[in-house]
């Protein structure tokens, strides 16, 4: 079974969202969860576009999703919300796509202005795909990471805050006892 599905929700090649996000798979497969990326900007574009459900790209990524227990969405902040690109490929998931998973999401952005943005813009839409366990965002802002030749470079603040929410992600998982499951567990 896979325990974490990444989703890069970047157009870009080299973003910093994608870049944090394999630091956070690097993590989490130190913790012994077996992961996945996937980047959004790697689905045929005219599938994204003209809303293709039934497409073989989108198919197999809904597929990962479903195998996963966990996700971890990472996008940066345009204009006050997460990137067109991932709105594309989550307007095509089925409703229920996030039910029963833990959810991470992470942003990056220019300035702390659009510090919310996870709040109001992504974490409705994470609810409406069946999310019920979204953890709390991590919001970095673009000065807070570097991006050189050696790799990633976080600053201390950012690095303590990604780690306990990794650390608190891990833990969720590897206890198996979300709250999510649990409610599941009861009603059952």
């Amino acid at each position: 079974m896979l325990d974490v599905l990444t989703i890069a929700g970047s157009p870009s090649a080299s973003s910093r969202s994608a870049a944090v996000l394999e630091h956070v798979r690097q993590t989490l497969e130190r913790h012994g969860l077996h992961t996945r990326a996937l980047s959004v900007r790697d689905l045929p574009p005219e599938d994204l576009i003209y809303g293709r459900v039934d497409s073989p790209a989108v198919l197999e990524a809904a597929a990962l999703l479903r195998q996963a227990r966990g996700v971890i969405i990472a996008t940066p902040v345009y204009k006050a919300a997460y990137s067109g690109v991932l709105k594309a490929f989550l307007d095509l998931l089925p409703q229920g796509a996030l039910t029963r998973k833990l959810v991470l999401p992470i942003a990056t952005g220019g300035s702390p202005a659009h510090l919310l943005a996870i709040d109001y813009a992504l974490r409705p839409v994470l609810a409406a795909l069946g999310g019920q366990h979204i953890l709390q965002g991590v919001y970095i802002v673009d000065a807070q990471l570097q991006l050189a030749g050696d790799g990633l470079h976080l600053d201390p603040e950012l690095d303590a805050r990604l780690d306990s929410a990794l650390r608190y992600f891990a833990d969720e998982l590897n206890t198996g006892t979300t709250l999510v499951q649990a409610v599941h567990e009861r009603a059952a």
